[in-house]
């Protein structure tokens, strides 16, 4: 044999050799790579369009002709068992007592799971304050009370609680902190959600509620995107628009959210807003005929070219409720399902359940989306994108492991004594007093010097009337602490438009008077307005108690900025929150959840507990027609 076929023969060789040692690499390549695949490309993996699609949506059964859905019917339950959806969203009416919710929340697990899917995000609206959607767990003080405090650990230790009451009941996932700049003072729908009009205060605070929940190991989600502080309009009813550029957002309104990004925040809840100097398409409303700019929800702008490449969000992007005025008024679904998984959103919130025909049609909406991504209308790396996301995230709070939802005694024991127990409320109540801010106080009106048989009257705008229970709630604290002198007697009284004669009266003979007003929109500080009627009767009895060498304890019991309406009372407490109090409610044990900021107030008048809190906002002043002027009359003290 010649040197040069030995040569050939050789070549060949090797070569044999080295395909084989590739196929051998190949070969351990993947099994290397199936064993380092994490359990939620496995997940995928096995996935179906349909299945895709189903991960990407909320269903809510709220109510079922017309009653809370407090267990899950047979319509129900054949949904869950044939449909693999990714998440629920459990409002008040789903919320009894924890027995009832434990039960709950293991049916819709154990339904999905007959279903072959994984596990539910179990979400709620758990802000705390006025929005707290569990009525017999803790409710906590509010998130702009936490910013009175001026001390980010109470933000942590109340979100910590709610978290922790929230795990004991199933619920993993929290549609919260709200990390809205609250930079309009007539903004209706976040107000005292928001901790602050300072984006820095806002940014701390929302980091150390978010830090709270993640120690209950409870998924969170900072909301609302890009902004909902600076508007006039709730979007819950109306569409509202603002007319700000990306560089005055990053200003303000985006400072708390990029914090929020940065110190690992897993979900964030889109805005339905207008921002035309950002998002400039417009479509033709539905009702009114008219162009409408596309909202941040439906934005690729506002959400994958800021949000995502800007800002760096790699986690879920979930929108908020569907059938919100501001969509459901001005898009048709099958365009709203298209704008918004192609701008990027994650999950959707699917418009709730109230019957056997809305069952239907969640599930129509969701064949109406699995039909526009076959025919290209719906981008199918959206989805998966989406899907992907949403699989890392379960899989990161252990939802992808082989999990149990088989309800326990034990289970039920701990979510009954714990949730809303003693000692939570009573760190809620300190945490209300702690957030009283006393922002003027002549003639130290503030608190009550109290003797033995006095009369104070504590009288309530007609605009908080329903919250007269809370009167009964301080009597209580008072008698149990022995806190006011014998003979004390405090009687509460709501001003109506009927009754204006009779208020002043009483108010000219008490010994004390305290007023409580309740400001939820600029209305309620006009006598001439439906909503302002209560107005004028405090300007009477403040002005007749002046005449008489008297002095008025004034208490705003909800948005702050009607302390400058009433500057002629002695003293002047906010509270920041406040919640209907038809009845006198227990402190622990059975029956509903009480808010404590306003029965802090009360007891603190009276002398009892300490109103140390800051101011979080400034307040403007008012000018004659009692709108809000530029010019700042109490100013933030944090």
């Amino acid at each position: 044999m010649s040197r040069k076929l030995r040569g050939i023969i050789g070549i060949l060789v090797c070569l044999a050799l080295a395909e084989g040692l590739a196929a051998c690499g190949k070969e351990s390549q993947k099994e290397e790579e199936v064993i380092n695949a994490s359990k939620a490309d496995m997940v995928f993996e096995n996935m179906s369009l349909q299945d895709k699609v189903e991960q990407l949506m909320f269903v809510s059964y709220r109510t079922w002709d017309e009653s809370g859905v407090t267990q899950l019917n047979d319509e129900m339950i054949q949904m869950l068992q044939n449909h693999k959806y990714g998440g629920t969203l459990f409002f008040a009416e789903n919320f009894v007592d924890a027995e009832q919710t434990v039960k709950l929340v293991s049916d819709f697990q154990k339904n999905t799971n007959l279903a072959g899917g994984v596990p539910l995000f179990v979400a709620v609206d758990q802000e705390g304050g006025s929005v707290s959607r569990i009525g017999f767990g803790t409710k906590g003080v509010g998130n702009m009370a936490l910013a009175a405090t001026d001390d980010v650990k109470s933000a942590n230790i109340m979100a910590s609680i709610y978290g922790e009451e929230m795990s004991l009941l199933g619920v993993n996932v929290d549609f919260a902190p709200v990390v809205d700049v609250n930079n309009n003072p007539n903004n209706p729908v976040i107000g005292v959600r928001s901790f602050s009009d300072d984006p820095e205060l806002v940014s701390e605070f929302g980091t150390a509620y978010m830090e709270g929940l993640h120690e209950q190991n409870i998924v969170t989600t900072a909301k609302h995107f890009p902004g909902h502080g600076n508007v006039d309009t709730d979007s819950h009813t109306g569409f509202p628009l603002v007319n700000s550029s990306y560089e005055e957002l990053k200003k303000c309104e985006l400072i708390p959210f990029q914090k929020m990004i940065d110190e690992g925040v897993d979900m964030i809840m889109t805005a339905h807003i207008q921002y035309p100097n950002i998002e400039s398409e417009t479509y033709t409303s539905i009702t009114t005929g008219e162009q409408v700019y596309l909202p941040a929800t439906m934005s690729k702008t506002i959400l994958t070219d800021i949000l995502r490449n800007d800002m760096g969000f790699d986690g879920v992007i979930v929108s908020d409720a569907l059938e919100m005025a501001a969509i459901s008024d001005n898009f048709a679904m099958e365009d709203v399902l298209c704008m918004t998984i192609n701008a990027g959103v994650n999950m959707l919130i699917l418009p709730v359940v109230t019957d056997s025909a809305s069952l239907n049609q969640t599930q129509e909406t969701i064949d109406l989306a699995v039909k526009l991504v076959e025919e290209g209308k719906i981008d199918i790396d959206k989805v998966d994108d989406s899907v992907k996301r949403i699989l890392s995230l379960k899989e990161e709070y252990g939802m992808l492991e082989d999990l149990d939802f088989e309800l326990t005694q034990d289970a039920t024991n701990a979510a009954t004594n714990g949730v809303g127990s003693t000692e939570n409320r009573e760190v809620a109540w300190s945490i209300a007093e702690a957030a009283l801010t006393v922002v003027k106080n002549d003639n130290n009106a503030f608190p009550l010097n109290l003797s033995q048989g006095d009369d104070v009257l504590v009288l309530f705008a007609d605009s908080c009337a329903n919250r007269i229970a809370s009167v009964d709630m301080a009597k209580q604290v008072l008698s149990d602490n022995m806190a006011v002198p014998d003979g004390v007697n405090i009687t509460a009284m709501a001003n109506t438009k009927d009754n204006a004669e009779e208020c002043v009266q009483a108010a000219k003979t008490a010994k004390h008077v305290i007023l409580v007003h309740r400001m939820y929109s600029a209305d309620n500080l006009n006598p001439d307005t439906e909503d302002g009627v209560s107005s004028a009767v405090f300007d009477r009895i403040i002005n007749e108690r002046h005449a008489s060498g008297q002095q008025v304890i004034l208490i705003s019991c909800q948005l702050p900025y009607d302390a400058a309406r009433f500057l002629d009372s002695d003293a002047i407490v906010l509270t920041y929150n406040s919640n209907v109090m038809k009845e006198l409610l227990p402190q622990s044990g059975e029956g509903s959840a009480y808010m404590p900021n306003l029965p802090a107030a009360i007891c603190a008048c009276m002398g009892y507990g300490e109103a140390s809190g800051k101011l979080p906002v400034d307040i403007p002043k008012l000018d004659d027609t009692y709108g809000f002027t530029d010019e700042i009359l109490f100013s933030r003290s944090i």
